[in-house]
C-alpha cells in the first residue's frame, strides 16, 4: 500500500520492534501459567459438555474436583486420562461419573506418562480434526457465494430471547447485514461459567451458550442460502470465560468473535494476569477455527478524550498484533479496533477521525479493521445522529475499513429497534455506494491537517511503546496509562482461578493446537512483569 500520510517508516519501526517486545515479555509470562478456564476450555474440545443435576457445567465439576484433589497443576488432561485408562470409560462418561460421586479422581492410580500421553494425544487429534473441518465449511459456503464488498456491515440483535434474536437476525441480513452479533447479556463477562442451553431472558442481550450458537448458526446459514450469500455470525469471548466460549465458538462456526484481554481488565476489573493467560488459549482456538478477532480499542475512548489520548489506540492495536501473531492468527484475522468518538463540535474533527482511520489502515493493511460508530456525543436529536452516523460511514469506505459497526441514530435512547438497523443499513449502503472509490481518488495535502495528525499520533505511540517495553505492561496498567482506569496486577474478578504450571503440566490440546498453527515458542518464565 503506497502510504497517503507520508509516514516514517522508522518510527513504525520503532512502534513494532517495542510492541514486538511487549508481547515476547508477555508470552513467556503466560505460558508458566494456566487458568480453571483453559482447564475448563480443553474439557469442553475433548467432548465434555451438559450440566449436573444443580444445573452447574460438567467442564465446571471436574475441573473442581481436580483443584480439590490438588491436581490440578499437572493439567486436567493428566487427570481425566488417568480416569480413561483405570476405567475404560470416555470423557463425557467420566465427567458424568465425577459429578455423581462415582468416581473420585484422588483414588486413581497412577499409569505412568507414556499411557497418559498417547490418551491424550488420540482425544486431542479428533477435537481439533472437528474445528478444522468447520473452518472448511466455512470456506466452502464463502467460495460458493463468491466475496463480499467491504467494509462488511455488521449489526447487531439484543432481545434477551436467542429465538427473537434469530428473526431479526434473518430480517437484518434481507436487508443488507453481512455480519450479526449477538448481544450477551448484561454481566455475563463476569460469570465464571457457561450457561448451558437454549436461553429465552436476558438483560441488555441473549446469554452465550453453545446452543444458542447453534440455533443462531443455523438461522443465518439458512438465510444466506435464500440470499445467496455468506452472513457471519458474531459474539463475545472476552470475560471470565473467554476461552470456553471461543471454543464453544469454534464447535458451532462462528465467524467473528470479541476476543481482548485489555477489555476485560479496563472495564470490567478482571484479573490481569488470569485474563492474560486466558486470552492466549482463547485465541489459539480462534486461529485454529478462522474466526476473525475484533479487539476493543475503541473502549479506550468512551472514558478517555478521543483526541488527547488516540495515541493509546494505536499502540494497544500494535500490542495486540504481535500477541495475536504469538496465538497463531494471521494478519487477516486481527480485527483491530478503534472507533469515531471525538466530540462532533470540534471544528475539523472529521479531519482529525480521517486521520485515524487512515493511520489504522496503513500501519495494519492486511488486517479487517473494525470501526465503531460514535457512542459517546450521540444525543436524543436523532436527526444529528443519523449526520453523525453518514460522516462515520464516509470515512469507513474512505479509509478501507474491513467491518464497519454500523450506528444507531437511536443510539443514546434505546436498544436498536429493525426500523433502526433498516436505517442504519440504508444510510451505509447509501454513502459507500455513493463514495465507493473516494479513496483512491483523493490524496492528502502534504504536512496538512490530516498528515500532521497521522503523524503525531503515530510519533505518541511509538514513545508510548517505548515507555511501556521498560516498564512492563502490568506497569502501564498499574498506573492507568490505558482508558485512564487503574488496574493493580494482584486484584481484580477471578484472580483465585490462575496458577502456575507444575513441572509435569500436561496439555496436549494447547500442544496440538501450536502445532497444527506452526506457533514457535520461546522459554516460559514464572517471574512477574
Amino acid at each position: 500500500m503506497k502510504s497517503k500520510l507520508n509516514l516514517d517508516q522508522k518510527i513504525v519501526d520503532r512502534a513494532r520492534e517495542a510492541a514486538w517486545n511487549i508481547a515476547d515479555k508477555m508470552d513467556r509470562f503466560i505460558r508458566a501459567r494456566s487458568t480453571v478456564a483453559v482447564e475448563r476450555t480443553t474439557l469442553r474440545l475433548l467432548g465434555v459438555d451438559g450440566v449436573d443435576d444443580r444445573d452447574v457445567p460438567l467442564a465446571n465439576v471436574v475441573v473442581d474436583a481436580a483443584a480439590h484433589a490438588s491436581m490440578i497443576a499437572d493439567g486436567i488432561v493428566t487427570a481425566v486420562a488417568a480416569a480413561v485408562a483405570e476405567t475404560g470409560r470416555d470423557v463425557q462418561t467420566i465427567a458424568e461419573a465425577i459429578a455423581q460421586g462415582e468416581l473420585d479422581l484422588r483414588e486413581l492410580s497412577h499409569p505412568d506418562p507414556e499411557t497418559i500421553e498417547t490418551i491424550g494425544v488420540e482425544l486431542t487429534e479428533e477435537a481439533l480434526d472437528a474445528v478444522e473441518a468447520n473452518r472448511r465449511e466455512r470456506d466452502r459456503l464463502r467460495s460458493e457465494y463468491g466475496p463480499r464488498k467491504q467494509p462488511l456491515h455488521y449489526v447487531i440483535v439484543a432481545t434477551g430471547n436467542i429465538h427473537e434474536d434469530a428473526v431479526q437476525a434473518k430480517t437484518a441480513a434481507r436487508q443488507g447485514a453481512d455480519i450479526i452479533a449477538v448481544i450477551r447479556s448484561t454481566g455475563q463477562s463476569l460469570l465464571d461459567y457457561v450457561p448451558y442451553g437454549a436461553t429465552t431472558e436476558g438483560y441488555g442481550g441473549t446469554f452465550a451458550t453453545q446452543e444458542n450458537f447453534r440455533i443462531m448458526r443455523q438461522a443465518l446459514d439458512e438465510v444466506g442460502e435464500e440470499l445467496g450469500r455468506y452472513i457471519d455470525l458474531c459474539n463475545y469471548c472476552s470475560g471470565l470465560c473467554m476461552p470456553e466460549i471461543a471454543a464453544m465458538g469454534a464447535l458451532e462456526r462462528l465467524d467473528v468473535m470479541l476476543n481482548d484481554a485489555l477489555y476485560g481488565i479496563l472495564f470490567r476489573d478482571i484479573n490481569p494476569r488470569r485474563t492474560f493467560v486466558d486470552q492466549y488459549f482463547s485465541r489459539m482456538v480462534n486461529a485454529l477455527a478462522g474466526v476473525v478477532i475484533n479487539t476493543g480499542e475503541d473502549n479506550y475512548l468512551t472514558t478517555a478524550d478521543a483526541v488527547e489520548a488516540a495515541y493509546t489506540v494505536t499502540a494497544s492495536q500494535f500490542i495486540n498484533e504481535q500477541l495475536g501473531i504469538r496465538s497463531g492468527l494471521a494478519h487477516e484475522q486481527l480485527g483491530l479496533g478503534h472507533a469515531m468518538e471525538i466530540d462532533p463540535k470540534l471544528e475539523d474533527g472529521f479531519l482529525l477521525e480521517l486521520a485515524q482511520a487512515q493511520l489504522a489502515r496503513e500501519l495494519f493493511p492486511d488486517a479487517p479493521l473494525k470501526f465503531m460508530p460514535p457512542t459517546k456525543f450521540m444525543t436524543g436529536n436523532v436527526f444529528r445522529g443519523h449526520i453523525q452516523d453518514a460522516l462515520f460511514n464516509l470515512v469507513g469506505v474512505w479509509t478501507g475499513q474491513g467491518i464497519q459497526l454500523l450506528g444507531m441514530m437511536t443510539e443514546a435512547m434505546h436498544t436498536p429497534h429493525m426500523g433502526d438497523r433498516y436505517l442504519a443499513l440504508e444510510n451505509a449502503e447509501y454513502v459507500m455506494n455513493n463514495a465507493r472509490s473516494i479513496g483512491d481518488e483523493i490524496t492528502f495535502r502534504e504536512d496538512g491537517i490530516v498528515q500532521t495528525r497521522a503523524k503525531d499520533v503515530l510519533e505518541e505511540a511509538c514513545e508510548f511503546l517505548e515507555q511501556i517495553e521498560q516498564t512492563g505492561m502490568f506497569r502501564a496498567l498499574e498506573k492507568g496509562r490505558f482508558a485512564d482506569i487503574e488496574r493493580p496486577v494482584d486484584e481484580g474478578k477471578g484472580i483465585e482461578g490462575v496458577f502456575e504450571r507444575s513441572p509435569d503440566y500436561f496439555n496436549p490440546v494447547e500442544e496440538g493446537l501450536r502445532r497444527r498453527l506452526d506457533i514457535r515458542v520461546r522459554p516460559a518464565t514464572a517471574q512477574g512483569l
